[in-house]
């Protein structure tokens, strides 16, 4: 079986799985990470630590699932507040100058040089890096599923949000309604159909990698008071699991059997595997050498704060 190998950059991890598992998570939020050179864009440093700056617990989540399954996984490894990647590159709020009522200072004044460079160094490789992922995995014969994991506050303007997650989609029910109905059927739980956001939001992540191609996909959103903690990133990890796994046999699905994986000690621990590897073309240096820059970016302290954004 071919596996696609973990490997990791200044703008992404992925994270090693089959290459036939018909399923591939991402987490475009996962970091709130910032390079030393940019500081913390003048924001106090408990800013870093709000929504504002990534999805609190999406990574976590984005781990056990991708571990259940044995799928390869995509994470940025960069703060939303330097460059967005769950948006098309002309998209206004890109790059954001005011979020959530926090004055970016770094972003305030950006020019059209700094936008391209961020673009560059950092949008770009993340993109890139989903689409070397997708690439190797419908190489197998084997078109996957896209499903994206992210978080949202439990409350917005003051106002309590009542949805213990959400399930956003465009023009594809095909894996979005099952997931609302697995999740609508479990006791207690409140989901939303695209909502607290809509899915349809041309050049965003899910845009440009599923619904352009016509893979099969969803966006979850988890509120963000669930998932704080490492046993609430499992909860709900092995919860969207358990009902992902229940659509096996869905026709339009490709999906592996959850089980696949290594088990559940991986919300915090990089996966190794010496399973045989599909070829996945991590980006290229000079001369063909693979460019893998030194992990510079330092990452800043992950707590509970309330806020918004998608």
């Amino acid at each position: 079986m071919a596996m696609i190998p973990g490997f990791e950059d200044e703008s992404f991890r992925v994270l090693p799985g089959r290459a036939d598992a018909g399923l591939i998570v991402l987490c475009d939020h996962a970091s709130n990470a910032m390079p030393p050179e940019y500081g913390t864009l003048g924001l106090p440093a408990t800013e870093l630590e709000r929504h504002i700056a990534y999805d609190i617990g999406a990574e976590g989540v984005t781990r056990v699932i991708a571990e259940a399954f044995g799928a390869p996984a995509v994470l940025s490894r960069f703060s939303r507040l330097l460059i967005d990647p769950n948006r098309g590159a002309d998209d206004p709020t890109l790059i954001m100058r005011l979020s959530d009522g926090a004055i970016v200072p770094g972003n305030r004044h950006i020019d059209a040089v700094e936008r391209a460079r961020r673009i560059d160094r950092f949008y770009n490789p993340y993109h890139g890096a989903i689409e070397r992922v997708i690439a190797a995995c419908l190489a197998t014969g084997v078109a996957p599923a896209i499903l994206s994991i992210h978080s949202f506050t439990e409350a917005w303007k003051g106002t309590p949000r009542p949805w213990h997650a959400g399930i956003l989609w465009d023009r594809d029910p095909r894996l979005a309604k099952p997931l609302i109905a697995g999740l609508s059927a479990m006791p207690g739980l409140v989901v939303g159909d695209n909502q607290p956001y809509k899915g349809a939001l041309q050049g965003d992540c899910m845009w440009q990698h599923a619904t352009a191609r016509g893979l099969v996909h969803a966006l979850v959103e988890v509120r963000q008071d669930l998932i704080r903690t490492v046993a609430g990133q499992l909860e709900w990890g092995e919860r969207l699991v358990t009902v992902v796994d229940s659509l096996r046999d869905d026709p339009d699905l490709n999906i592996s059997p959850a089980g696949s994986g290594k088990g559940r000690a991986l919300v915090l621990g990089a996966v190794k595997t010496n399973s045989p590897q599909a070829e996945v073309n991590p980006p290229q240096g000079p001369a063909g050498t693979t460019s893998r820059q030194p992990y510079r970016i330092a990452e800043v302290p992950m707590m509970a704060h309330k806020g918004d954004a998608t």
